[in-house]
């Protein structure tokens, strides 16, 4: 079981991202990560981590080989082994870096917020990849909150989570818009199954 440091994570998961969705630009400068760290979009606490922060965290982690640095150009850069170390796939990682990032979500949020780094095909892939993470002890379903359709997932890195954790959604502009996001994916994937099932009647 991991026991990673949450600043330790958020490196990590924005390493991930960035390999994926802007590889142009990847391996990261010292800068450019903590300007990840610090997004105001896509991240779940925004958090406001100076360089000292997150350079202590890189050396945290290449301590424990989940990190490199490259310092043959004129600026140092840093990449991240994580997802080579416990040998996960791009779907995989996609999720679990997701998760990492922003907290707690269910499935449906996932298919929708991992579109920059992995496009499911649909719900049950993702649900098929958070099995596999489970078996891992790398997430862990919660208990479905009051009113809540689906049940949210979460991380195990900075060590084992509750199941019964019930803390509440966080609920900024972004946040319902993103869910609202997730919410059409999932309706949608449900009409074009009803459709199917139409069609075969």
């Amino acid at each position: 079981m991991f026991s990673f440091r949450p600043e330790e994570v958020r490196v990590l998961g924005c390493l991930i991202e960035k390999r994926y969705s802007t590889p142009d630009n990847y391996p990261l400068s010292l800068n450019s990560l903590v300007n990840a760290c610090n997004q105001s979009s896509n991240r779940d606490p925004v958090e406001n981590y100076d360089a000292v922060t997150v350079d202590s965290a890189l050396k945290s982690l290449r301590s424990q080989n989940y990190a490199l640095i490259f310092t043959g150009e004129r600026v140092a850069k840093f990449k991240e082994t994580l997802g080579e170390r416990l040998s996960l796939s791009r779907p995989l990682e996609a999720v679990l870096a997701e998760l990492m990032l922003r907290g707690p979500q269910t499935a449906g949020e996932l298919r929708s917020r991992t579109a920059r780094m992995f496009e499911f095909p649909d719900l049950s892939a993702v649900e098929a990849v958070l099995q596999e993470l489970a078996e891992r002890e790398l997430v862990v379903q919660l208990v479905r909150q009051p009113g809540k359709r689906e049940a949210r997932w979460a991380h195990q890195l900075c060590g084992p989570v509750d199941p019964g954790d019930s803390a509440p959604l966080s609920s900024s502009p972004s946040d319902l818009e993103e869910r609202v996001a997730a919410l059409e994916a999932t309706m949608a994937e449900v009409l074009r199954k009803l459709d199917k099932l139409l069609e075969n009647a």
